[in-house]
């Protein structure tokens, strides 16, 4: 079952057990899938969306609420972060399991030394490197932060 099938039964479980919470973000979730099928529709063609992209809106949905509880943690809004954290994990639930930093500093170290880089200034070649094969498996922000720790040290 793909990722938007999972989705769309989870969604109508909800509706049944009448879980408003839940059901709130995943129509949100349907929503941000149907705005990606048809912006990577091809000919006018209907397809479904492959698990790569359901991924993309995963990490992009789950990015926004881990910034929203950033900011309402600095704002005191302690009730609205609680809200964004309860709907960070029903989206994280569908997420695949992501890497863990050392995971990613062992894939950067492999690519600094394929791109032949030596300081901050080869940042780029090797987080375009990077980036393609950590896809959906880890945050921008995190192989950033090892990029950067690995190249200044």
């Amino acid at each position: 079952m793909s990722i938007q099938e999972q989705i769309l039964s989870d969604l109508k479980q909800a509706m049944k057990d009448k879980d408003q919470d839940r059901l709130r973000v995943l129509r949100s979730l349907k929503a941000k899938m149907l705005e990606k099928e048809i912006s990577v529709r091809e000919g006018g063609q209907k397809k479904e969306l492959s698990d790569e992209h359901a991924v993309e809106v995963l990490m992009k949905a789950a990015k926004q609420r881990r910034e929203s509880i950033e900011q309402y943690e600095k704002g005191s809004r302690d009730d609205l972060a609680a809200q964004e954290k309860q709907e960070l994990e029903v989206i994280e639930s569908y997420l695949p399991e992501m890497m863990s930093e050392d995971e990613i500093r062992e894939i950067i170290r492999e690519k600094i030394k394929e791109v032949g880089a030596e300081s901050m200034a080869d940042m780029g070649p090797v987080m375009g490197s990077v980036m393609p094969e950590v896809k959906g498996k880890a945050e921008g922000s995190e192989v950033k932060k090892v990029v950067q720790e690995e190249l200044s040290g």
